[in-house]
């Protein structure tokens, strides 16, 4: 070839792909990620029906193989009768028809396992137990009179049980995912007390990074409302939420909203539209104690049996939570919070609280077994509730706003593999109210508890704490308690 030709045919070569290459750069970015987009949901759809048609097909072929055992058993019996009918020169009696059920060896299950009750296809259903007993004492002759105000703190000197969890969990099918716990406690007289905790459904599949939830089930306001006692880092419920939710924490039947937000960080928002009324929504539509007259009181105020009126008689819990990562062995979770709704006390009374709350962890990246690390966890707490008169109450009561407020923060250290040691620091206090003084969940208070614990394995827990309690109602308080939690079954993850 001439050299001429060959820089001709050079020149055309390159004028094509420069001409080619703008076309190629017309294919927009957003295009390209549309196509993966739609590529990954195609491959994710058929891998799982690919799964599900070989759950079908193992299934069936299980069914087959078990059937020509049994086949083949029965034939190898009658041909056996038949020989020895022939040797003993009698006829041998007819075997059986029926084919017998192969004998299949029991695998052994050991508590790390869930426990499949019920599975068909995607569907199952986890069982498991969980039970967290207390031992200890105090310088207070009755700790549940003015120390240990939460539903599951040890309420006595000597032994109480007041967790026994049983869990039910598992897959509805591929679109809903279920859990409902149930609760149950001895109380000072060693009477068992059951509770459903919560029930609630859950959506797997919805669009926009939407999910939603709706049953009987815990709030999500803050870190620790939402979680149940055996992941509570401390034996005890924190001061700050037995004021704004009262015992039992705070939780209803309502329904759910949450949306992950498309950042390069995890950022979810919540809101829950729950209903305001009992015990379980302690600052909103409680109806409060019997006086001993048959009157229920709340502040001190008589409480009205309101109904529901409309869309502002509901509890609405709104919540903003972000994590980031702030090293390669650190990491930050910051989160506001809000519970909005009427309360009892009046016909328009309402209740504003508002929540804020820390958590960072560090971990070294050679960590074995998630030890050593160590964490910081804190959360404050402002509630309003504007309370309306009682001119009943003696003495009568005017309508007031009643505000309270604290915060508390605790530190965990992860020294060796399965030791934790811990140290929460806990203030609350509100305004003075004209309402009876003596309410054991008013008034200034602090208190100061070291806790210690030891993991056997993730199935059990060994937890050493001492509180130091003062209060200006009763002065100050020593408690230690110890508490042991054995779990059978496998719980499901819980949030970071």
């Amino acid at each position: 070839m001439k050299a001429n030709q060959f820089l001709g045919w050079s020149s055309a070569l390159c004028l094509s792909a420069a001409l080619a290459l703008p076309a190629q750069e017309t294919i927009s970015t957003n295009q390209l990620q549309q196509l993966q987009q739609q590529l990954r949901q195609l491959q994710q759809a058929f891998e799982q029906m690919q799964s599900q048609y070989r759950q079908q097909i193992d299934g069936m072929q299980k069914q087959i193989d078990a059937l020509q055992q049994a086949q083949s058993a029965a034939a190898e019996k009658k041909k056996l009768e038949d020989e020895i009918a022939a040797k003993l020169g009698t006829e041998a009696k007819p075997a059986a028809s029926t084919p017998t059920t192969p004998v299949v060896e029991a695998r052994k299950w050991s508590p790390s396992q869930p426990i499949p009750v019920m599975r068909t296809g995607s569907a199952y259903m986890n069982v498991s137990f969980d039970a967290l007993l207390n031992f200890g004492g105090s310088t207070a002759s009755d700790p549940s009179k003015e120390l240990q105000l939460g539903d599951h703190d040890p309420i006595q000197r000597g032994f109480s049980l007041r967790n026994a969890e049983l869990v039910f969990d598992g897959a509805v099918d591929p679109y809903f995912k279920g859990a409902a716990n149930l609760a149950l406690k001895l109380d000072q007289n060693n009477e068992t007390e059951l509770e459903l905790e919560e029930a609630f459904l859950q959506t797997t599949a919805l669009p926009a990074n939407l999910q939603l939830k709706a049953g009987q089930f815990f709030a999500n306001f803050g870190r620790q409302n939402p979680q149940h006692p055996h992941q509570w880092a401390l034996v005890d419920q924190p001061l700050v939420l037995n004021r704004a939710f009262g015992p039992d924490g705070l939780r209803n039947v309502g329904a759910q909203l949450s949306w992950l937000a498309p950042l390069p960080f995890f950022t979810e928002a919540s809101l829950g539209f729950l209903n305001s009324g009992g015990g379980t929504a302690w600052s909103f539509r409680h109806r409060g104690e019997d006086d001993g007259t048959g009157v229920e009181r709340f502040v001190g105020r008589a409480t009205l049996a309101r109904g529901l009126r409309g869309p502002g008689d509901f509890l609405y819990v709104p919540r903003l939570a972000s994590s980031f990562d702030l090293t390669e062995q650190q990491t930050l979770v910051v989160g506001l919070s809000g519970a909005f709704g009427p309360n009892d006390t009046g016909p328009r009374a309402r209740t504003e609280i508002y929540g804020a709350d820390v958590y960072w962890k560090w971990k070294p990246a050679n960590a074995q077994q998630g030890f050593p690390f160590v964490s910081w966890q804190t959360e404050a707490l402002w509630r309003r509730l504007d309370a309306g008169a009682d001119p009943t109450a003696v003495p009568a009561l005017p309508a007031e706003r009643i505000v309270d407020y604290g915060f508390y923060s605790q530190v965990l250290w992860g020294f060796k593999p399965r030791w934790v040691a811990g140290l929460r620091g806990e203030w609350a206090t509100g305004n003075e109210a004209a309402y009876d003084a003596s309410d054991v969940f008013r008034g200034e208070r602090t208190r100061v508890s070291p806790v210690l614990t030891w993991y056997p394995s993730e199935f059990s827990k060994i937890r050493l704490q001492y509180n130091y309690d003062h209060g200006r109602r009763f002065g100050d308080e020593h408690s230690v308690w110890l508490q042991v939690e054995f779990l059978l079954g496998a719980h499901g993850a819980h949030k970071f």
